[in-house]
Formats: C-alpha cells, sequence, structure tokens
C-alpha cells in the first residue's frame, strides 16, 4: 500500500485525541462555510444542526473501522471515515426531512474529501520526509 509504514506504528492517546478532534473540527468547518455562503442567522444553532449528521456518520465510521488502530492513515481510516461522515451524513440529513439534492452531496464529497482525507495525506508525508531525513 502507498501510505503504509514499513513497521507499524501504535497510536498514542494524543494521535487518537488530535484525529477525532480535527476530525470533527474540519466537519464543523464545513457546515459553517456553507452556513455562511447560503443563510445568515442561527451563526451557532445553524452551524451544529447543519454538522449533526456528519458528526454522527462521522461517529460511525470511527467505530465500525475501529479507526483508533492507526486513526491518521490514509487508508482505511481516512477514506473510510470520509465516505462515511457524507452516507451517513446524507442519510441522517434525509430521515429528519434536510435537503439532500444532487449539488449538496458533490460539495459535500469533495469539500469533506479534501479536509478528512487531505490532512491525513499531510501528514503521511510530513512523515515520510522525516523519516528519510533520519536514515540520510
Amino acid at each position: 500500500m502507498a501510505f503504509s509504514s514499513q513497521t507499524p506504528r501504535v497510536p498514542t492517546n494524543w494521535s487518537i485525541t488530535g484525529a477525532v478532534a480535527a476530525d470533527a473540527a474540519l466537519i464543523l468547518l464545513f457546515a459553517g462555510i456553507g452556513r455562511d455562503a447560503h443563510q445568515r442567522g442561527e451563526v451557532l444553532t445553524g452551524v451544529f444542526q447543519t454538522a449533526w449528521p456528519f458528526l454522527a456518520g462521522a461517529a460511525v465510521s470511527w467505530l465500525l473501522l475501529r479507526a483508533w488502530r492507526a486513526p491518521l492513515r490514509v487508508w482505511p481510516a481516512g477514506v473510510g471515515i470520509w465516505l462515511g461522515t457524507v452516507a451517513g451524513g446524507m442519510l441522517l440529513r434525509a430521515a429528519t426531512g434536510q435537503t439532500v439534492v444532487l449539488p449538496f452531496i458533490i460539495v459535500a464529497l469533495l469539500s469533506l474529501g479534501i479536509f478528512l482525507v487531505g490532512y491525513r495525506l499531510l501528514f503521511a508525508g510530513l512523515r515520510r520526509l522525516m523519516a528519510r531525513r533520519r536514515h540520510a
């Protein structure tokens, strides 16, 4: 696998907590940007109203994938959490009468993909760079 490490790493509580916090913060950022672009008012409650289905989807994905075992790995954690966040979020939005239209699904897929997989890609790249420097 292109993003796997040669030696298995045991995640620390800090890496698990950091990944959970980063995922939640990025989902909230996604919701905040969307609310700002489309609706004014109800800033905090509006952001949470938009974000909660995606936060729930991410939480379920974390549990199903047991992502705490390797929370910063691109695969399967990053990709699985990203897709589970979008799928779970859209299902919960539909179940609660919130808007689910194709353009929103596409924007959510792209935005959350960049956010949730992107920082893991950056982390993997930095880890590789540091490993090369140590072995040089």
